[in-house]
C-alpha cells in the first residue's frame, strides 16, 4: 500500500520543479554574492532574481523589501524582536492573542521580564480573534501589535485586513505570521495594510532552510543577527543560495497555479467534511469551515487520544499530525484548541488532516475507512467511552 501524507501542514515535500532548480544551483559554479569578482556577481544577480519572485508572491511592493532568513521562526522572531527593540523609546506595549505559534508567544514572553507589557486577546468558539477587541487593547504606550494570518492547527484565518487597518490608523506597527498561509492562499501585503510579515518557503513546496520576511520600507526594526552588510543590512551571514533558488521557484509556482491549486484543495476538503460523518460519530469540527485554509481540517475524536490515532494510522501507511510540529513531544493540551473553549480531554483527542494537490479523493475515502477502524478499536479500550447498548 502507497503511503497516504495527510501532514502537508508539517512539511510540504519539494515540487519535482524545485528540485531541479535546486540540483542545478549544486552542480554550478556558485559563489558567495557578496563577493565583487565576476562569480560573485554572477550569485548576486540570481539572488536579486529570486527576491523579486518572491516579493511577487506577497505583492511587496519594492523586492528589497523582503528579506532572506532561515525559516518561518527565525522571521517571526526577527519581527517580534527587532520591532520591539527598536521602537522602545515609544512604548512598551505589545498586543497578541492567545493562539498564535510559539515562535510569537515565546519571542514576546522574552520580554515580559524586560519591562514591557503584553495583553493576550482571546478568540471566539470559531477561532477568531474579534478587530473590536485589538482597538480597544490599543494604549499611547503600544508599539506592536502581532496577529497570525492563519492558524498552524485549525486553518482559521483571522480578520487581518481589517486588523490592518486598526493598526495603520492608530500608528502601531502590525506583524503578522503568514507561514502556514503564503504560497498556499492569495496574501498581499499591501491589502493586510501589514508592516511586518512571516513566512517559510517549506509550506508551498519549497526546501525548508529557507524563509523570508516582509519589512515595509520605513519600518524601523533591529537586525537579529549582527555581522556583515547582507540582506539590505536587515540580517547578516552568507545568503543560503542554494536554498533560495528553490524558495523563489516554488514561489513562481504558486503564483501562476493559485486559483487552480485553491479550486482542488478546496474540493478536496468539500469531499472531507461531507463524508466525515459517514465513518464516524461524536466529533467536533476545530476548523472555521467558514474561514479556514483550504488544506487543512482539525476534528476531535471523543473518548480517545489524538496522539494514539496518528500511531495506529501511520501503522496503516498514513500520516496526520495532532498539533503543531513545533509543539511534538508536550504532553500538555494544545493552547490553541483550549484556547477555543475544549475540555482538556477533547483537546487531547485532536488529529490534524492536511493534503495537498497530489493527494486524491481516493485517498480521502482510505483515511475515512481505516481512521473509522482506528477509533472503533481506540474507543472499545476507553474507560470514557460509553458503548452502546451498555
Amino acid at each position: 500500500m502507497n503511503y497516504i501524507n495527510l501532514d502537508n501542514i508539517s512539511f510540504t515535500p519539494l515540487l519535482p520543479e524545485v528540485k531541479q532548480v535546486m540540483t542545478e544551483a549544486v552542480n554550478s559554479d556558485l559563489h558567495n554574492p557578496s563577493s565583487q569578482h565576476k562569480a560573485g556577481e554572477k550569485s548576486a544577480e540570481i539572488i536579486s532574481d529570486a527576491r523579486q519572485a518572491v516579493a511577487g508572491l506577497i505583492n511587496a511592493a519594492n523586492p528589497r523589501e523582503t528579506v532572506f532568513t532561515s525559516c518561518g521562526t527565525e522571521s517571526v522572531n526577527h519581527a517580534i524582536k527587532g520591532a520591539a527593540l527598536a521602537n522602545r523609546e515609544k512604548g512598551n506595549h505589545i498586543i497578541t492573542t492567545n493562539i498564535e505559534h510559539n515562535s510569537v508567544l515565546r519571542s514576546i514572553k522574552r520580554f515580559s521580564s524586560q519591562g514591557f507589557k503584553v495583553t493576550s486577546l482571546p478568540v471566539d468558539a470559531s477561532g477568531r480573534v474579534d478587530p473590536k477587541a485589538v482597538q480597544d487593547a490599543i494604549t499611547d504606550q503600544t508599539i506592536l501589535v502581532s496577529v497570525m494570518h492563519s492558524n498552524n492547527e485549525t486553518g482559521t484565518i483571522q480578520p487581518v485586513e481589517e486588523i490592518g487597518r486598526i493598526t495603520r490608523k492608530n500608528k502601531v506597527l502590525f506583524h503578522s505570521d503568514a507561514v502556514d498561509s503564503v504560497g498556499v492562499v492569495p496574501v498581499d501585503v499591501e491589502k493586510l495594510n501589514v508592516d511586518l510579515l512571516s513566512f517559510g518557503s517549506n509550506q508551498y513546496g519549497g526546501p525548508p532552510g529557507a524563509g523570508g520576511l516582509y519589512i515595509r520600507r520605513g519600518t524601523r526594526i533591529f537586525p537579529l543577527l549582527d555581522g556583515g552588510v547582507q540582506e539590505n543590512n536587515k540580517r547578516a551571514g552568507t545568503e543560503n543560495l542554494i536554498c533560495i533558488t528553490g524558495m523563489a521557484k516554488a514561489a513562481e509556482l504558486a503564483a501562476k497555479h493559485m486559483k487552480e491549486r485553491l479550486v482542488r484543495l478546496g474540493e478536496i476538503k468539500d469531499y472531507l467534511v461531507g463524508k466525515l460523518p459517514g465513518y464516524i460519530d461524536e466529533y467536533i469540527v476545530n476548523t472555521n469551515l467558514e474561514h479556514s485554509l483550504p488544506n487543512l481540517l482539525n476534528i476531535s475524536l471523543k473518548y480517545i487520544e489524538g496522539e494514539s490515532v496518528m500511531l495506529m494510522l501511520d501503522e496503516d501507511n498514513m500520516a496526520v499530525s495532532t498539533k503543531s510540529a513545533c509543539a511534538t513531544g508536550s504532553l500538555r493540551a494544545s493552547h490553541v484548541l483550549l484556547s477555543l473553549g475544549l475540555s482538556h480531554a477533547d483537546a487531547q483527542g485532536t488529529v490534524v488532516i492536511s493534503w495537498s494537490i497530489d493527494n486524491t479523493l481516493e485517498d480521502i475515502d482510505k483515511f475515512l475507512a481505516s481512521l473509522s477502524g482506528v477509533v472503533k478499536t481506540l474507543r472499545s479500550m476507553s474507560p470514557l467511552y460509553n458503548k452502546p447498548g451498555t
